[in-house]
């Protein structure tokens, strides 16, 4: 990581100097301001990673200062110190933004410690940042490509992302996806395919489950004019539709040992013979290969070639099942919701809060697939342009779900049970981010949690 800069105000000389100069021992460039004036002269002409800001100051306090940098410089880090107890001053600067609060007298070992906590947190933020750029410019691309992205916010899902980007820039990298059913292993396939420079050739998708054994060879390879029984013309097999393009073989495990050689010595020589003749065609296809099962498992047993695998995932994409990220469902429900009615022609202007609080706690063992199918059929089931908890049969109805009115409190008076309503809701404006939520409630983040707790109200 870069070098940290960090600038220290504290109108107390003593203090400004004793803290330079031990972060300066600890290789941390560091400059110092007595006044906010002076400090902020500083940041119109140095790059600051970290600003060591004091509470009380001439000119302006500490919370004014917080207040300007924040709006001016959000990138930068602040970290508060103050020679007064005063717990609300700590409790607006924490809210504010600030990262750290240190009441003087403290330890210099104790700020070495917070400023190595936020280091990280800055090295962190830069690394989401470059995800979170690939992932727009990715986005983008998908859209303007095939008319559709890869839907989520999550951790796991901007991973995915990131890996497409780069593997798309590659010309022959073979790519192995792996996941389980429905988290869209195809649409993965199709994004590299039109993120590289094949996306003007074409895509083919094939389902290995679905070939019979007998015509496998027929399929991939193609055949001449009278090779075999029933075969009235010659025919290109998959390896030439695709040329120049991606060849995507879903459930590639299922197939049979002998094909798997076939397969592996056409990766290997990028050669293809058509049943029926004697001359080699020369074919230029990407491979993307994906399954849902343990493929390690299969290889130990047998029942999957190893060097095949291994010519297979030259670069491997794991796609995460939706219980496992779960700050997507939100998102993926409102997509669906949309382009679904949409699509039918049925306007929905209003839906149950609770839907979504239920899909939270729901496993989804058929993932995207599953929640695209249950909100279709909800929406075939809906009356009124309103999508209520009966029309998903497969969810659970969650124990809060007691009918309301629009105004907050006009039929209930247990308090309890609207501050936990109120919490709902604001969680679900915000998809289920808890520090945006507790900003929206007015609320610290570790009061929420402690709501959170007392309501038993799992994220």
């Amino acid at each position: 990581m870069k070098e940290i800069n960090i600038l220290v105000l504290d109108d107390e000389k003593v203090f400004r100097k004793e803290i330079k100069e031990f972060l300066d021992g600890e290789g941390f460039s560091v400059l110092t301001a007595e006044r906010p004036s002076e400090a902020f002269s500083i940041l119109s002409e140095n790059h600051i990673d970290i600003l060591i800001l004091d509470l009380r100051l001439p000119e302006m306090d500490g919370l004014q200062v917080l207040t300007k940098v924040k709006e001016e410089y959000p990138d930068i880090e602040v970290i508060m110190i103050t020679g007064h107890g005063d717990m609300d001053a700590v409790i607006n600067a924490m809210r504010m933004g600030a990262i750290e609060f240190f009441p003087k007298p403290f330890r210099l070992l104790d700020m070495r410690a917070a400023i190595q906590r936020t280091k990280r947190y800055i090295a962190l933020n830069e690394q989401l940042k470059e995800i979170n750029q690939t992932y727009s410019l990715v986005s983008k691309d998908l859209i303007e490509s095939i008319g559709t992205e890869i839907i989520g916010n999550s951790f796991g899902i901007r991973q995915v992302v990131d890996l497409m980007g780069k593997v798309a820039k590659t010309d022959n990298t073979s790519v192995l996806i792996t996941g389980e059913s429905g988290t869209g292993k195809e649409l993965v396939a199709r994004g590299i395919h039109y993120l590289s420079s094949r996306k003007k050739s074409y895509f083919y998708a094939v389902n290995c489950s679905a070939i019979p054994d007998t015509l496998f060879e027929s399929e991939f390879f193609g055949h001449k004019k009278g090779a075999f029984t029933g075969a009235n013309e010659d025919k290109a097999g998959w390896f030439e539709v695709a040329n120049g393009g991606t060849l995507f073989l879903d459930e590639v495990v299922e197939m049979q040992p002998a094909m798997q050689s076939k397969l592996l010595r056409v990766l290997e020589d990028r050669k293809i013979r058509r049943i029926g003749s004697s001359v080699d065609i020369p074919v230029d296809v990407r491979i993307i290969a994906a399954t849902n099962q343990d493929i390690n498992k299969l290889i130990e047993d047998g029942k999957f070639r190893g060097d095949l695998y291994y010519r297979l995932n030259s670069f491997q994409i794991h796609i995460p099942p939706l219980r496992e990220r779960k700050e997507d469902i939100p998102i993926l429900f409102d997509y669906y919701v949309k382009h679904i009615s949409t699509r039918m022609g049925k306007k929905i202007n209003q839906v149950d809060p609770f839907i979504v609080k239920a899909m939270m706690s729901y496993n989804f063992p058929g993932n995207i697939r599953e929640m695209r199918n249950m909100v279709e059929r909800a929406i075939i089931l809906s009356e009124g342009g309103r999508l209520t908890m009966k029309n998903f049969s497969g969810l659970i109805a969650p124990a809060d779900s007691t009918p309301t009115t629009g105004v907050i409190g006009e039929e209930i008076f247990d308090l309890d049970l609207i501050e936990k309503i109120v919490i709902m809701k604001a969680l679900e404006r915000t998809g289920y981010k808890k520090t945006k939520a507790a900003q929206l409630l007015n609320i610290t983040r570790q009061a929420l949690d402690r709501r959170l707790e007392k309501y038993d109200i799992n994220l």
